[in-house]
């Protein structure tokens, strides 16, 4: 037996996600869970927040629009993730032009990726947040044009996923998780899944 299998049995997981990525890494955890997304979710900010709280607190305003509608058995996985370079807080781009701006900032500098996550059930709530430090090469204006043309990265926060040719490409140093990059740590997932069962 797994050693998450008591969570899996004492609830019904589900992950509040269209990301496939989402899906295939909490997958990759050997967990069976259910996919539902609420429409029309606000996930706006105090201007005035400090950048590092900013995916937590959208992680926690997703989980809430999902507690009028949770059974009481649910456990409901939101999460979010931004990119964040300088003082600059990137989300997913809006067309070509703001892609290629985007990987232009991130050409040839560190940035971080913080994904915040939030694991609510009826009964509690817990909330996190990981950062990884990730360094891209200087990328040429060819290789930029190549890949937003090529994987049109529109649904990714900073216009990019790790696990594409960029990433293949691009980064030359990673500090954290890969796997939070991709948007979820899993790892810190699973660690949060077992202590509810402590």
């Amino acid at each position: 037996m797994s050693p998450i299998s008591p969570i899996t049995q004492k609830y019904h997981i589900i992950l509040a996600s269209n990301s496939p990525r989402r899906r295939e890494l909490l997958k990759g955890l050997g967990i069976d869970f259910d996919v539902k997304v609420l429409p029309d979710i606000d996930e706006d900010y105090p201007a005035d927040m400090p950048v590092c709280q900013i995916a937590e607190f959208i992680a926690r305003e997703k989980a809430d629009a999902y507690r009028k509608v949770m059974g009481d058995d649910d456990l409901i996985i939101t999460a979010d993730t931004i990119v964040i370079v300088g003082d600059e807080v990137m989300g997913k781009p809006v067309d070509e032009n703001d892609a290629r701006r985007m990987l232009h900032e991130l050409s040839g500098r560190t940035h971080q990726v913080t994904t915040g996550v939030c694991l609510t059930t009826k009964s509690t709530q817990r909330h996190f947040s990981v950062t990884t430090d990730v360094t891209f090469k200087q990328l040429s204006e060819q290789e930029i044009t190549h890949y937003i043309k090529n994987y049109r990265p529109y649904d990714k926060a900073g216009a990019y996923g790790i696990q594409e040719w960029i990433g293949y490409i691009g980064v030359t140093a990673l500090n954290g998780s890969y796997f939070n990059v991709m948007g979820l740590p899993v790892q810190r997932i699973y660690n949060e899944l077992l202590t509810l069962n402590s």
